[in-house]
């Protein structure tokens, strides 16, 4: 089977097409981001990845190109709930992929020439846009079943709450199995497969402890030798320390990791806490009484912010967040991604590009394996 990979990244979507059950084999992939196929090339080949304007495909192009299968990951600044001015389907961001549902699926499907499956992933805020009613509506005017998601990797062990739609459709004679979709047709789990209705185990009770011990501890994503580097810059440490999503080795969670992580500070992805002796939030009440004892006016750090450095406050290194991507493995059995298709960066890529190229990206596994799903025949 052939298939195309739109906003393609650094090849999430490949990879865990590559991993799951499903023989088919990538032939183009296309995004708009130089250094995202730069990535996708070094790991991939060269000449899949082009550098393309999505809304300028057109149906006779990617007709010619027989694909039965389509993956795409749109951008998701329309719709997350982080862009207060999101515009959803009036945001110029959502031009092109407005266009391959509109105007290039209808055209396809006039010549017969539309895939057979196909799989959406987005941000969760995305089932609650228009975009998502035009997607849907149109898929089933054109013949497709459609399933739709809302999972997170802690579902599969992984600690990080992710939680991000997904769609799957399949064209008649092809089916899904009958399943029990929860809130507005919306499933929280993937039938049949590894995940499990998960509880946040920050509200958990004694009944759902078994569901919240299946997620891995972080430190089996943690870098084996201490990483030198990453520590958190004291002027950042002084204004938005507080504002820190702060997470131990010990923890089975860690936060949304985006885009802007090291560049923002609030719910851009967790920090961590190496030094798992410590109370975090008793050294922290000590640190903002010092912090308040100092003028006002005070614009740069004091010896105040010398009270948190027994936590050992740092980053996440790219290589820790590709872990927990599942894009390489982890320390953990279960969670070995094969050894034929491993990860990689091109030689001189900057770290804040690497950040923004992760932060951009999907969960492989959780991918990897809704595609097992979508390829479930009756």
């Amino acid at each position: 089977m052939k298939a195309l990979e739109f906003y393609s990244g650094i090849g999430g979507l490949h990879l865990a097409l590559a991993r799951s059950q499903v023989e088919a084999t990538i032939t183009h992939a296309f995004d708009w981001d130089p250094n995202a196929c730069e990535v996708y090339s070094a790991n991939f080949g060269s000449g899949i990845a082009k550098k393309t304007d999505i809304s300028a495909l057109t149906a006779s192009y990617l007709a010619s190109l027989g694909a039965s299968l389509w993956l795409l990951s749109p951008a998701c600044q329309p719709y997350t709930v982080l862009n207060p001015s999101a515009k959803g389907e009036l945001d110029p961001r959502a031009k092109s992929f407005l266009h391959l549902v509109q105007d290039v699926l209808p055209e396809l499907a006039t010549e017969n020439a539309h895939p057979t499956h196909f799989l959406v992933e987005n941000v969760a805020g995305f089932e609650t846009s228009s975009t998502r009613q035009i997607l849907v509506s149109t898929l089933r005017q054109l013949g497709y079943t459609v399933v739709e998601f809302l999972v997170t990797p802690l579902q599969f062990g992984i600690p990080n709450s992710r939680l991000r739609y997904y769609l799957l459709a399949k064209r008649l004679p092809h089916a899904f199995r009958v399943v029990k979709t929860g809130d507005a047709g919306i499933l929280r789990h993937i039938p049949g497969r590894e995940s499990t209705l998960w509880v946040d185990p920050r509200l958990a009770n004694t009944s759902t402890a078994k569901e919240v011990a299946t997620v891995h501890e972080i430190r089996e994503y943690l870098d084996p030798e201490p990483v030198e580097g990453y520590a958190i810059p004291d002027k950042i440490l002084w204004k938005w320390g507080k504002l820190f999503d702060i997470v131990l080795p010990s923890s089975r969670r860690t936060c949304c990791f985006t885009r802007g992580y090291t560049q923002l500070v609030e719910r851009a992805g967790s920090i961590l806490q190496t030094n798992e002796t410590q109370d975090t939030t008793a050294v922290f009440d000590a640190f903002l009484k010092s912090q308040a004892s100092c003028s006002p006016d005070l614009e740069t750090p004091s010896d105040a912010v010398r009270t948190l450095d027994v936590l050992g406050l740092r980053y996440f290194s790219p290589e820790e967040l590709l872990r927990l991507f599942a894009f390489t493995a982890s320390h953990s059995a279960g969670n070995s991604p094969s050894p034929s298709h491993s990860f990689t960066w091109p030689l001189g890529m900057s770290r804040k590009t690497k950040y923004r190229l992760i932060g951009n990206s999907v969960n492989v596994k959780v991918v990897q394996e809704l595609i097992n799903y979508l390829f479930e025949e009756l």
